[in-house]
């Protein structure tokens, strides 16, 4: 089996055919965790969970960049049916997880990738993003639930955070899509987290070795993902991503580690069920 650690079947891009992904994906032995970006989405991914006694499983967050700072705009996404939040409102997040089905707090973590262009500004936006990811952490060990870190052209920032908050809070948690350096990697493994790829692995980005940033990844720290319905492999070029597509990661993984498929299915499959505590 497979389980396909962040996926987003929560989006409106899935919709129409949301339930016959989802079948599809369970026929073939492949699980989920869809997770959230904002409340409506969090509520959502609770509520897809809710529909299957195990296999579908949830996380819910604010992603920073649907934290209306007020200082930069950003533009709507027709696949995520994107809504902002002024405010980190605990409360409301907290009564998700009654169920039982939330297995994570996330996406959350640092974007940088769109700002404000004056240096003020700048700042302030980025201590916006920190202190909502503080915010967070804090759910996150108050329920005792492991973290799904989404990091974009902020690293440094997210590692020196990091550094004060895990031993001191006994957290836990996967980096997701991983796109950084080898340096940075290392600090997130030196940190006791997991490390998430997904689709982007097949791409190429000036200054990222992702084939050496697998290999030095311990296979005790590898999950896979497909971060649909974005990043789909090329074996399906131009279509829609989905968790059925976690295959070609874990085929791609496989031949960089020099492992079988097997191997490395049952490798990341335990990884995530020991991470996420999914029987």
């Amino acid at each position: 089996m497979l389980i396909d650690t962040h996926a987003h079947l929560n989006f409106a891009a899935f919709n129409i055919d949301r339930d016959d992904v989802i079948k599809k994906c369970l026929k073939n032995d492949i699980w989920m965790i869809n997770v959230g970006i904002n409340y409506q989405t969090s509520k959502r991914a609770v509520e897809i969970a809710e529909k299957y006694e195990k296999e579908v499983y949830a996380a819910i967050g604010l992603h920073p960049i649907n934290l209306d700072t007020g200082l930069i705009k950003m533009k709507a996404d027709d696949l995520e049916s994107k809504q902002l939040e002024r405010e980190f409102d605990c409360q409301k997040y907290k009564k998700l997880t009654g169920s039982g089905e939330v297995v994570a707090i996330g996406e959350i973590g640092l974007d940088y990738y769109w700002r404000p262009k004056t240096t003020k500004k700048k700042k302030l936006f980025k201590q916006k993003q920190k202190d909502l990811l503080l915010e967070q952490l804090k759910l996150a060990k108050e329920l005792n639930l492991p973290i799904i870190f989404h990091c974009r052209v902020a690293h440094d920032d997210l590692i020196e955070i990091l550094k004060s908050k895990i031993q001191n809070l006994k957290l836990k948690g996967v980096v997701h899509g991983f796109v950084g350096t080898s340096e940075q990697l290392q600090k997130y493994l030196d940190l006791g987290l997991y490390i998430g790829f997904n689709g982007i692995i097949f791409k190429n980005i000036k200054g990222i070795n992702f084939e050496e940033n697998i290999r030095k990844t311990p296979s005790d720290k590898i999950l896979i993902e497909t971060d649909c319905p974005y990043l789909t492999p090329p074996q399906k070029e131009n279509q829609r991503n989905e968790p059925f597509y976690v295959k070609y990661i874990a085929v791609k993984i496989a031949k960089i580690k020099n492992l079988s498929f097997k191997e490395i299915a049952k490798i990341t499959t335990e990884n995530a069920k020991k991470l996420f505590r999914i029987k």
